[in-house]
């Protein structure tokens, strides 16, 4: 398996996960009796647990190599899917989740690093469609697990054997991953990366997306139940919709990448989102509001790859700049989904839709810190696409 061929297993196998644990969040609820307000107490220990974990992956990565630890976490998150389910009582949940998250955090910080090293090693972008094989392992383990439940399937039967099938596949992906390049002698990463200067432009970019990627997942089918009146059917297929251009455009972005440059590709992108958002904001049907998801999606989509690509090449170690940002990103999630609903609720959905298209409207402002100071592996469009010497990595 190709360096290329097994970063991108991995990338699947982390969504798959993520996929797999979101369609038995339900038989858990029931069979411990959780009220709503426990379990959205329960739910947010996996983002208080990345996002504690995540500025430490670096270090960890350090000190046992890159390749090592994108192995070893990716099957700790592999391992971590089958214990929600077995746990006996609500209160053992809560650190369940927070180890979860932990894991989940931290994997996503050593494998997206890992992927910049791969990049710089073929010399051309990549990321974009990484990413994108992300949201196919999600949506692929989704779906597996919405026929588990049809079947009325006991979920930590499925999620056992679902965890034992995805670790077995991790071990087969890490014996392809790229060996380590990494001087012995380069500096260690702080203990708990923040986000430097030098990146703190990038980490904005990144957050901008990630607020208009959380806000429009988690509240597009209830902006559209509640402003343009469509049904259940209706409303879950604008946010699959939104999903599916989100993984596509994120499968085929390498190609704008390569072609345009990061710079451009994100400028355009940014203006497709804040077109998609101002159609939300005056949709009053289904369709059009679906339509304006839709614009969201692509528009957005390759946004967070490459500002991973770029933080990765830009702080003192590849792992050491992909955790400041993915820190700035994943305080963006943990906050995008509360926002909106303080805003819908205190003004209306199209007030607090109107604001995320405001804050999508700062990415073609921000693109220009996307623009590599020195040969990376996402070249402008001018740039020779041969393969780059290895050097330093989301």
């Amino acid at each position: 398996m190709s360096p290329h061929r097994a970063i991108a297993a991995v990338f699947a196998l982390h969504g798959a996960v993520a996929g797999s644990l979101a369609t038995r969040i339900p038989w858990i609820q029931d069979g411990l009796g959780l009220s709503p307000a426990t379990l959205g107490f329960i739910l947010f220990c996996p983002s208080v647990g990345a996002f504690v974990g995540m500025p430490m992956a670096a270090r960890l990565a350090h000190r046992l190599g890159g390749t090592t630890a994108t192995r070893l976490l990716i099957t700790v998150w592999c391992a971590a899917l089958a214990l929600p389910a077995l746990m006996p009582a609500p209160a053992w949940l809560f650190p369940t989740f927070l180890l979860y998250g932990a894991a989940a955090g931290m994997s996503d910080v050593v494998m997206n690093s890992h992927a910049v090293v791969v990049e710089r090693h073929l010399g051309r972008s990549i990321m974009s469609g990484l990413h994108g094989m992300w949201s196919v392992g999600s949506l692929v383990a989704a779906g597996a697990g919405a026929l588990a439940a049809q079947a009325e399937i006991d979920a930590r039967l499925h999620l056992g054997v679902t965890s034992l099938v995805l670790v077995a596949l991790a071990a087969v992906a890490g014996r392809g991953l790229l060996a380590d390049t990494a001087s012995a002698d380069a500096p260690a990463p702080r203990r708990f990366a923040l986000p430097s200067r030098a990146i703190a432009v990038v980490g904005l970019l990144g957050f901008c997306a990630t607020f208009a990627e959380g806000s429009s997942s988690n509240w597009s089918a209830l902006y559209l139940t509640e402003v343009t009146d469509a049904g259940p059917g209706v409303a879950a297929a604008g946010y699959t919709v939104f999903m599916f251009c989100m993984a596509g455009t994120r499968l085929a972005g390498d190609r704008f990448v390569r072609r345009f440059g990061p710079v451009a590709t994100v400028r355009a992108g940014g203006v497709v989102a804040a077109v998609g958002g101002a159609v939300v904001v005056t949709s009053r049907v289904p369709a059009l509001g679906i339509a304006g998801f839709a614009l969201l999606g692509l528009g957005i989509a390759v946004i967070v790859p490459l500002v991973f690509v770029r933080a990765g090449n830009t702080g003192p170690t590849p792992g050491d700049g992909v955790a400041g940002v993915a820190t700035i990103t994943y305080l963006s999630g943990l906050l995008a989904p509360a926002v909106t609903g303080w805003i819908a609720d205190g003004l209306s959905y199209p007030a607090a839709f109107g604001v995320i298209t405001g804050v999508i409207v700062l990415v073609p402002l921000l693109a220009a810190a996307l623009r590599p100071r020195t040969t990376t592996s996402a070249p402008e469009p001018a740039a020779p696409a041969t393969p780059a010497a290895p050097a330093g990595h989301r």
